[in-house]
């Protein structure tokens, strides 16, 4: 008999969840499954992110939900929308078999006359972001009246987050006698409070020491200088040719900064924060889920909920406000029990902070030296070799090439050969880190003032060289903007896939509604300008005018200031998960409300 038949489970679901690849139960699913079938209990199930959560409440919940019934009878309450359509994405995966299941997914950024209507036409389960739900009841346009079960997912998460308020004004629209299943990762002192006012002598399950991190990573930390942060990251991303990474940092416009950086030096990068519409989101989402993009830099409110398989590091390239954040972006890697490492970019002030998380999480964190440039390029070659050994050979198409490819090499025999391969990519390593500094920041000489230097880590930003202010660079108008989709990231690949210039010569982008503004190095205007001739963009022409001309037509300025980035050309992760490189174009809404982090739940919050 399958294992989740043997914890309760019926075979029409279990038959959906063997399609999905579900094989054993993991150590939560196990527990709680047989638990929460019962249906008579409040319960609290403390488990890290990526260990079978989801399936572990919502495995139950479609052997309790009456399906006969399309009123709402189980409501789950999340963070954020991307953790919100996960569950109810893998609800409606789950219940594929089961006949008049209806699943509805209540966000923000989303239609919510979409939302009105699937929950009119009839639902029995309602996954919401605390925000959407309140914005829902207030037009009276649900009754909870028959809703037997509540989950609260990621709790910890939803109070970090300032929901509190919310979710007691959601929960009070629900019947008393309702169970209230909690799961949270960590197990600060309000989560403890909601347990204690919403449930009855709740049965509380542990999957590993509370605020523990998961067993399957392995952290790392390396000291730096704060100006030199940004070329540590490179460094430790050029080290790692295979990385699938999230690079955690402290704020929207950081976020955006980093990302603009590594895109401008060769890397698939793309930034995600709060300013993006829900269809900037999924764009960048959905070149993450399908590795077209290597590294997603992220600030904590946008990357909660995030599940994307295989994800090998989590880097944090500033260390999180929080200490129980830490496990929460440690969680995006080592999901479903592979393994993964977490890296922390510090600067020498920060090593305390190192031993704090040592102590919260139960895990000793290991000290790692920024690799050298010799030991970089050693990496990236002996990288290229194993690729060559385990390249798939399609016989049928290159066989006609052969005669030609073996008359080229006649003259050189199977050494040189390999020689001269090795050394297309070699050389190019190389070249950048002949002569490499060493990143790994120093010990304290007596006097010295770190703090001055870290300034709350603004030396991540790298130093500026020039602008349109100082005559080095040309601010150009361009009629794309916010409401074509774009990023900044976005913008900084268009004109540099059109213009064929490189991303170091673009300094700053200003995106506006529906025209933007950018700079360029002043030796690279005629390339621009010629670039984009005749492009066309959703079947429109794209207009590129000095910015000068295009105020003069009424569009406005604001901000002529541009900051050219520092930084050399990266080869390691230059590549998506197919080889290829900047993604191709061919062709701001609002965000999910978060519930500002308020001064009274600060203080109650774990600081450094």
């Amino acid at each position: 008999m399958n294992p989740f038949q043997l914890l309760g489970i019926s075979d029409d679901v279990v038959n959906a969840i063997k399609e999905l690849g579900f094989e054993q139960p993991t150590p939560i699913q196990e527990q709680a499954i047989p638990v929460l079938l019962q249906g008579n209990n409040d319960f609290v199930g403390l488990a890290q992110t990526g260990t079978g959560k989801t399936a572990a409440f919502g495995l139950p919940l479609l052997e309790l939900i009456d399906f006969k019934s399309n009123k709402p009878q189980a409501l789950i309450l999340c963070p954020t929308r991307e953790l919100c359509l996960q569950i109810a994405n893998d609800l409606k995966n789950f219940s594929k078999n089961l006949s008049n299941a209806n699943i509805v997914a209540v966000y923000g950024g989303a239609s919510i006359v979409q939302q009105l209507r699937e929950i009119r036409s009839g639902v029995q389960i309602v996954v919401a972001t605390p925000g959407r739900m309140l914005d829902i009841i207030g037009r009276k346009a649900i009754d909870f009246a028959n809703v037997n079960y509540v989950v609260l997912d990621e709790a910890d998460e939803m109070l970090n987050m300032g929901f509190q308020e919310d979710i007691n004004e959601i929960l009070s629209t629900t019947p008393e006698d309702k169970k209230t299943w909690l799961f949270s990762a960590t197990m600060p002192a309000e989560v403890r409070r909601i347990a204690k006012n919403y449930m009855d002598s709740p049965v509380e399950m542990t999957m590993g020491t509370k605020n523990s991190g998961n067993v399957n990573i392995e952290h790392e930390y390396y000291v730096v200088r704060a100006r030199e942060k940004y070329d540590a990251l490179k460094r430790i991303v050029d080290f790692n040719p295979d990385i699938f990474a999230v690079v955690f940092c402290k704020t929207k416009l950081d976020t955006q900064e980093v990302a603009e950086k590594l895109i401008k030096d060769g890397y698939n990068a793309d930034a995600l924060h709060g300013d993006l519409s829900q269809q900037q989101r999924d764009k960048v989402m959905n070149r993450f889920r399908d590795r077209s993009m290597q590294l997603l830099v992220a600030t904590d409110v946008a990357a909660r909920g995030i599940d994307v398989n295989n994800v090998t590091h989590v880097i944090n390239y500033s260390l999180p406000d929080e200490i129980e954040s830490y496990t929460h972006r440690s969680g995006r890697t080592a999901r479903a029990g592979k393994s993964g490492v977490s890296i922390c970019i510090i600067n020498a002030k920060e090593t305390g902070k190192i031993r704090q998380l040592e102590r919260i999480i139960g895990k000793s964190f290991t000290k790692a030296e920024v690799p050298g440039g010799f030991e970089v390029c050693e990496k990236q070659l002996f990288s290229l070799i194993h690729r060559v050994q385990k390249v798939e050979v399609n016989e049928g198409q290159i066989e006609q090439y052969i005669p030609r490819i073996m008359d080229e090499f006649k003259d050189l025999d199977k050494e040189e050969v390999i020689k001269r391969f090795a050394s297309l990519e070699f050389n190019r390593f190389l070249e950048y880190y002949r002569d490499a500094p060493d990143l790994n920041a120093a010990p304290y000489e007596r006097g010295e003032r770190p703090d001055r230097e870290d300034r709350r880590d603004r030396g991540e930003r790298g130093e500026r060289r020039g602008s349109a202010r100082d005559g080095s660079y040309t601010r150009l108008f361009i009629n794309l903007g916010a409401v074509d989709e774009f990023t900044r990231g976005d913008m900084l690949s268009f004109v540099c896939n059109h213009s064929k210039i490189s991303g170091k010569s673009v300094g700053k982008i200003d995106l506006k509604g529906v025209f933007s503004f950018f700079e360029v190095e002043n030796d690279v205007v005629d390339k621009v300008f010629s670039g984009f001739k005749s492009v066309e963009f959703n079947g429109r022409d794209v207009r590129i005018e000095r910015s000068g001309d295009a105020e003069s037509h009424g569009f406005g300025g604001g901000g002529g200031g541009g900051a050219r980035r520092e930084g050399g050309r990266s080869f390691g992760a230059r590549r998506d998960g197919n080889g290829g490189g900047f993604r191709d174009f061919s062709g701001k809404g609002r965000s999910e409300r978060t519930g500002s982090y308020n001064k009274k739940e600060s203080s109650r919050r774990k600081k450094w």
